[in-house]
């Protein structure tokens, strides 16, 4: 069996070769019909758009993607051709968690606010809006949550409307897939009508893709006090980001939010399960995130704690100081670990 593989993807290369006759790895973005065409399976990440131009006249029967998000793969003509596929869900939702605590740390002390005085929203509750509803509940924040899915699914008792989230929320963050058309479109759910609709200059946060926000509406609402700060970690036509936009947020990331060492070990090792379940094959193999260079933390409170784990304000000084360096600082990021690998000691 032979499997093309993102050459990004961290953890992979011993325990792949326990269930493959050849590997070959190539940047996300070089992935070219070429160097697929007699490929069994490919282990993707959002870099590599997986559709009839690199896949027409392939062997490949299965794809792989590390990743949460799956926009990049044409999932109808996957179907039509007969190719299978997989994403990582969860996979990276503790990371995007630690991301939004930490995010949310700074803020407050730079803005001197309370946390548990404040309202949130959050769009979008599957595995990451779950876990951040945790993180605002151990705040002491006020959360609301909308999922129109989940809404349908389970009943309105539980879920707010959009309408109330612009209303009443002092911070409002985004946890959605990109869907571009239907029933539950979100590619541009934040526009300038929702800007607008807004009512307490709330504080917004994106994680989710760069497409769920309209760019040049929240341009328009940042520089006319319509909402409060912005923190940003997807972007529109990356890795071509808006440096306006990138100058103006209180932090700027280059899509790094999920990026843990934790969450790329758990995407790793659910992309070679899933092609070991589709080719039938027993893979003996263990994959795991190194441990911290120092696994022993002392502080004061908790809140120094996360803070010395991992503080977004470094990503955000590293992109707005070199904005032309987004792919580099996102491909070669340095992997943090998430608090379960460290012994605080306060």
């Amino acid at each position: 069996m032979k499997i093309i593989i993102d050459n990004k993807i961290p953890y992979i290369k011993e325990a792949v070769q326990r269930i493959a006759d050849e590997v070959v790895y190539a940047p996300g973005k070089d992935f070219t019909p070429e160097l697929v065409r007699d490929a069994d399976a490919l282990i993707v990440r959002t870099r590599t758009h997986c559709n009839r131009d690199l896949l027409e006249g392939s062997r490949v029967k299965f794809i792989a993607t590390a990743t949460i998000g799956f926009d990049h793969i044409d999932t109808e003509y996957c179907k039509q051709a007969g190719i299978e596929w997989t994403n990582a869900p969860g996979c990276n939702s503790a990371s995007v968690a630690q991301y939004i605590q930490s995010s949310l740390l700074v803020w407050k002390s730079v803005r001197n606010k309370r946390l548990n005085e404040l309202t949130i929203g959050i769009i979008g509750v599957g595995n990451v809006g779950s876990k951040v509803a945790k993180v605002a509940q151990d705040f002491g924040m006020r959360v609301l949550l909308n999922d129109l899915p989940r809404e349908e699914k389970e009943g309105t008792e539980r879920f707010s409307s959009l309408e109330k989230i612009a209303e009443e929320c002092d911070i409002i963050t985004f946890h959605v897939p990109l869907y571009k058309e239907g029933k539950y479109k979100t590619f541009h759910l934040a526009d300038e009508v929702f800007f607008q609709s807004l009512k307490r200059k709330p504080v917004i946060i994106n994680t989710s893709r760069g497409e769920v926000i309209q760019t040049d509406a929240l341009l328009k609402a940042l520089n006319s006090r319509m909402i409060s700060d912005a923190i940003i970690d997807v972007w529109e036509h990356e890795p071509e980001i808006n440096r306006d936009l990138l100058e103006k947020t209180f932090i700027g990331t280059p899509h790094i939010a999920g990026y843990s060492a934790d969450g790329k070990a758990n995407a790793t090792r659910m992309s070679l399960d899933a092609i070991c379940n589709f080719f039938q094959i027993k893979g003996d193999y263990e994959i795991n995130a190194p441990a911290p260079v120092s696994p022993i933390i002392h502080a004061k409170n908790h809140e120094e704690a996360v803070l010395q784990m991992y503080n977004p304000t470094e990503d955000s000084n590293r992109l707005k100081n070199q904005p032309e360096l987004f792919e580099t600082l996102r491909g070669d990021y340095p992997l943090r670990r998430e608090e379960k690998a460290y012994i605080i000691k306060y």
